[in-house]
């Protein structure tokens, strides 16, 4: 029940997906008339449980199927690397049955070297759970370049957009 960001990653993508636009203050997001449903599961450590993950997953796909009062989730943003399980990959096609889009983040390869790595032969998860209702997101960087730290992948990942230097809403 506490969305407090100690690492401020959740905050700042939050920004850039429904920052409010028009208001003189800060940074407008791509979608002005979006809500956000803060669901987290990592601690201030920024670790987590898989299970922590997958929960997440499903409140947000029982908030949209519920009978009485459901919510119009449509998307659910995934930045963050966890383990293979198949609770993880049932939640995500239950997220799929209820039509929702899982996008999710490629991830950063290798924090020591910096480098990112080809995700269809070293598979990192939820980024290689193979979905329907899925676009995997690598980061460009400032000439439309794959980013240094970018995870690839012909097969896995989708598209790349700009995750370098971007500017949103971090206190």
């Amino acid at each position: 029940a506490d969305p407090d960001d100690a690492h401020q990653h959740g905050t700042h993508v939050a920004g850039i997906i429904a920052g409010e636009g028009n208001n003189g203050q800060g940074v407008a997001g791509v979608t002005w008339n979006s809500s956000v449903m803060p669901l987290k599961f990592l601690g201030e450590n920024n670790q987590g449980v898989t299970s922590d993950a997958v929960k997440a997953i499903n409140y947000a796909t029982m908030m949209r199927t519920r009978a009485e009062n459901p919510v119009n989730v449509r998307v659910i943003n995934n930045s963050y690397l966890t383990d293979r399980s198949a609770a993880l990959e049932d939640a995500v096609a239950s997220s799929a049955a209820a039509d929702i889009l899982f996008v999710v983040a490629s991830g950063n390869g290798n924090p020591v070297l910096g480098t990112g790595f080809d995700l269809d032969s070293q598979p990192v998860y939820p980024a290689s759970i193979d979905s329907t209702h899925s676009i995997v997101v690598g980061a460009s960087g400032p000439f439309d370049e794959l980013a240094r730290f970018s995870n690839y992948g012909a097969q896995t990942v989708d598209l790349v957009a700009p995750g370098v230097g971007i500017v949103s809403t971090v206190p």
